[in-house]
């Protein structure tokens, strides 16, 4: 269905975005848990160290648990190909009957995933996916572009549609920060002729420090820097830093992806104006589901879009937004 955006939410300023090629009830498309308990499946996470994916695998664990699904919960400690690479080369040994993950690029591992897939496991993409079209049965994510024309709107509001925005993306090659920055630089050009872009710099090594050094460096030399995009989190929480030690907290106006622990307490401190929080308790459990029909040679959504929505800190205590705030553990 089409995007839709609403703004009533127990009177605070909410903005929801919905999208996808399912409906809810696609999302929630079920497998029984009639013969599934010998079932197995591995969730391969971009990183065990981001709420983001902790957040996913609790989701996960918990629909596996209901169905009657075996789930084993794998991931490197650093988002990046050559600590994700080993870990599907041992899928290949392991052999679960579905391997759902979230790439750490989105063509990088596309052999070793092949290898998988010929293998006889299905293979479902939860968050971040591959560019192969021949790979994966199911891919589920939040609709990336959408949601950064969403953080572009809002960030043009808190600025007065006027100024400089910098843009603080990772390492190009990752389908969902890359989809995320595209739509919010399209955004912007389209419909904000009064605001001044700076060319996209990139934390190639998902670092705090050097996102805040890209901050800090854009605030020297450029005074009317009035906002900035963040992509992910490390880099969200970098920008943070960069502002505050410039000063310029409040005044110079962050907007970003995700709301883990440390976005929220920025947003509280006045650092982060604007995070587009995604669902990712329910892209595990959709990839359970999903990963579950393939086993079963039930019908599988080729593509399903969870939830997006703008968390700020007018809004961010209401009982609305409290399933998009990511957990650091599962209770």
């Amino acid at each position: 269905m089409p995007g839709r955006i609403s703004t009533a939410i127990g009177g605070a300023s909410v903005v929801a975005l919905t999208v996808g090629l399912a409906s809810a009830c696609g999302s929630s498309g079920s497998g029984g848990s009639s013969g599934s308990s010998k079932k197995t499946m591995e969730l391969i996470v971009g990183t065990k160290s981001d709420d983001f994916y902790v957040t996913m695998e609790c989701g996960a664990q918990k629909e596996a648990k209901k169905l009657g699904v075996k789930l084993t919960v794998t991931g490197p400690a650093t988002f990046s190909v050559p600590q994700q690479k080993p870990i599907i080369d041992a899928a290949q040994v392991s052999k679960p009957d579905a391997l759902l993950i979230a790439p750490t690029d989105s063509s990088a591992l596309d052999p070793d995933l092949l290898k998988v897939q010929k293998g006889g496991t299905k293979i479902i993409f939860v968050d971040t996916s591959s560019s192969n079209s021949a790979l994966g049965l199911s891919r589920i994510s939040s609709d990336n572009a959408a949601g950064g024309k969403l953080a572009a709107d809002e960030l043009a509001k808190e600025i007065g549609g006027k100024g400089t925005v910098a843009v603080i993306d990772v390492a190009k090659g990752v389908s969902t920060t890359d989809a995320r920055v595209a739509g919010f630089q399209q955004e912007m050009s389209a419909k904000y002729p009064n605001i001044k872009l700076l060319p996209e710099q990139n934390d190639a090594a998902d670092s705090v420090t050097a996102a805040a050094s890209f901050v800090e460096g854009d605030i020297s030399g450029h005074p009317d820097l009035k906002g900035v995009f963040a992509a992910n989190v490390i880099t969200a929480e970098g920008a943070a830093s960069g502002i505050q030690h410039a000063h310029k907290s409040g005044k110079v106006k962050l907007s970003t992806f995700d709301a883990d622990t440390t976005q929220v307490a920025d947003l509280k401190n006045g650092s982060l104006q604007l995070a587009i929080a995604q669902e990712p308790a329910l892209e595990g459990a959709d990839a359970v589901r999903q990963g579950l029909n393939a086993i079963e040679g039930k019908p599988v959504t080729k593509q399903i879009a969870t939830p997006l929505i703008a968390v700020t800190p007018q809004n961010m205590d209401s009982a609305s937004i409290k399933p998009f705030i990511y957990a650091s553990s599962c209770g």
